[in-house]
């Protein structure tokens, strides 16, 4: 098995994943975890303006994991650490609190920086494709602000392999900057990007960073045929964020830990290096609660 074992753009093979940031991981044991999964080598932060946990509601006004990351990279060497955030999603009321219009890009930006108490982040993603804006607008104003050096790479989220391609077209077109990443959701049981989306990031060197990766906590093997989702996990917290588990899921995920078994490897440990053997994969977004599930994760890379 091949692992990534460098980035290009000086991303750990692990990306701290943050969705979770301010419910249930609260303020201060976030800050707590950031700070950990630091001092263990992670050095890449994936977040979203849009990030509050399981707080979040149809345009609540997010904010907090960035909030929460500012806190925990509060006196360290800025270039030390790797902070890509996202915006999109709805957040707010404002016709500028959602979506990828250059008004949206620019006044999303600086919100976020000033939360994440940063002058620049190094990735700026476009979390969805808006049909309702130009590629041409989106890319000038992620022009203007690479230039501004308010972002040092831009990338994007949920784009279908013809989204993408078409985004690339343009900026070829206009001689703009092209995007440097791609962040899919991607998983031993969601492979739908492996299709179209990762040859044609391969083809055109855009980096992979999927999420997912764990499919909401299914590939951990925390889940088991005929028995109630244990206190604590998505399945109890939010069943609604989950696939449904029935006998076919179940079938696929004893199969899946029968040969993470063969490897010596948990199953989350043995989803994890799956994924990061994939065509483009530069990195995976590991979201965490623990320590112990950031040593996990790193164990992954070790076995």
């Amino acid at each position: 098995m091949t692992l990534c074992t460098e980035s290009p753009l000086g991303i750990s093979p692990i990306t701290l994943g943050t969705m979770t940031y301010g419910n249930p991981v609260d303020f201060d044991q976030a800050v707590a975890l950031t700070q950990y999964a630091l001092s263990r080598g992670i050095t890449h932060i994936d977040t979203a303006n849009m990030y509050e946990g399981y707080n979040r509601t149809p345009g609540s006004a997010g904010g907090t994991a960035e909030r929460i990351i500012g806190r925990a990279l509060a006196g360290l060497d800025r270039e030390s650490v790797r902070i890509s955030t996202k915006l999109g999603m709805k957040v707010g009321t404002a016709p500028v609190d959602g979506g990828t219009s250059a008004e949206a890009i620019h006044t999303q930006l600086a919100r976020s920086l000033e939360r994440l108490d940063t002058g620049y982040v190094d990735i700026y993603y476009l979390h969805c494709f808006d049909t309702g804006v130009p590629f041409a607008e989106m890319l000038e104003a992620l022009a203007e602000e690479l230039e501004r050096g308010r972002i040092r790479h831009y990338g994007v989220s949920n784009y279908s392999a013809g989204q993408l391609s078409g985004l690339l077209a343009e900026a070829d077109r206009l001689g703009l900057p092209r995007p440097a990443v791609c962040q899919p959701p991607l998983s031993l049981l969601k492979q739908d990007a492996l299709q179209e989306l990762l040859p044609l990031c391969l083809r055109e060197q855009i980096g992979v960073i999927p999420y997912q990766i764990y499919q909401g906590g299914l590939l951990t093997g925390k889940y088991r045929r005929d028995a109630a989702a244990p206190a604590g996990s998505r399945g109890a917290e939010m069943p609604g964020w989950l696939m449904a588990r029935d006998g076919s899921l179940f079938d696929r995920l004893e199969a899946i830990e029968r040969e993470a078994a063969g490897c010596g490897l948990t199953m989350a440990q043995y989803a994890l290096r799956w994924t990061l053997e994939q065509p483009a994969v530069i990195s995976a977004i590991v979201g965490v609660k623990s320590e112990a599930q950031v040593d996990s994760a790193l164990a992954a890379l070790r076995s």
